[in-house]
């Protein structure tokens, strides 16, 4: 009697992982703003006869420039057991880190592959506003108080509310003209509460007094200087001026911010408006201005600073 035996070979080898973006590194990750989604997808390969069921999870670890050590737990809006990674925006601290995704065969838990992708997150940038929503032009009246804030109408995109505590203000002014820049001695710019004249660039000022009635810095104990007013009567009228805020991060001073506003001062007594985007996304703000596309359309809202009548 002859038996046959039949022997079937179930091989099965561990997955293979790609992952997209790839080629990344401790020393070369990808950069991503803080206040950008982003995403890390995967390729799976499989090499097996028998059940392609499997597990995948991603984890998280924190980095220095030489090693990534401690994994970080992540909050409920991430979720790690897909085969793409994705991450909303503010979801990471500034750092860089390291994302590995396993993949686990079910049937074979010894088969199992591990890939990893590095990131760099980074900060955005602050947009510094010194009147509402970024406003780049105002009217305002001789007779009329001007208040620049920008330490409560400045955004930063990296966070859910401007902390004006954590920088530092100083304020210029130029009549805007093309003879004239804003006021420097040797290059060196003249803050408008600096009492030094520059000759060649008059201050914005009317009457300059060295005692600084003319103007009130605001928030003097929590963000000293954030806002400053212009008390009324110290512009001089049928003028247009520039102001200029530059700020400067308190932890590092490498981190700055620029903002600007023109402002044409009348001999009548109108209201303060401020103009913004109705998709932010669409009006840029580049240092004086914004800045549009001129082949696409934009939708543009107002806000009354003042006190303004309602018109029926």
């Amino acid at each position: 009697m002859i038996i046959l035996i039949r022997i079937v070979f179930n091989s099965c080898y561990a997955p293979t992982i790609t992952l997209i973006p790839s080629q990344s590194s401790l020393a070369s990750p990808l950069q991503f703003r803080r206040s950008q989604d982003f995403s890390i997808s995967s390729i799976i390969g499989f090499n097996c006869n028998g059940s392609l069921a499997r597990k995948t999870q991603w984890t998280v670890k924190n980095c220095t420039s030489s090693s990534c050590l401690s994994q970080i737990q992540l909050n409920e809006k991430v979720i790690t057991t897909l085969s793409e990674f994705y991450a909303p925006a503010k979801t990471f601290a500034y750092g860089i880190y390291e994302l590995t995704l396993t993949v686990t065969m079910t049937k074979s838990p010894t088969l199992k592959s591990s890939s990893s992708a590095y990131v760099r997150i980074t900060p955005t940038g602050i947009t510094a506003n010194p009147v509402e929503l970024g406003t780049s032009m105002v009217t305002r009246g001789h007779q009329q108080n001007l208040l620049l804030d920008p330490g409560a109408y400045s955004v930063d995109p990296d966070e859910d509310s401007f902390n004006a505590s954590k920088w530092k203000y100083e304020y210029y002014c130029r009549i805007y003209d093309e003879s004239y820049n804003f006021p420097n001695l040797q290059g060196i710019l003249l803050s408008i509460d600096d009492p030094r004249i520059d000759p060649l660039n008059p201050s914005c000022l009317t009457s300059r007094s060295d005692n600084g009635t003319q103007l009130i810095f605001g928030n003097l104990t929590l963000s000293p200087k954030s806002s400053l007013t212009i008390l009324a009567g110290s512009l001089q009228s049928n003028q247009t001026y520039q102001f200029m805020v530059y700020m400067e991060n308190r932890q590092n001073s490498s981190v700055q911010a620029t903002g600007y506003v023109l402002v044409t001062v009348t001999d009548t007594q109108p209201q303060l408006v401020a103009v913004g985007c109705v998709i932010g996304v669409m009006c840029v703000p580049n240092q004086e201005f914004q800045v549009l596309n001129p082949t696409t359309q934009v939708a543009l809202f107002t806000v009354c600073v003042d006190i303004c009548p309602i018109i029926l």
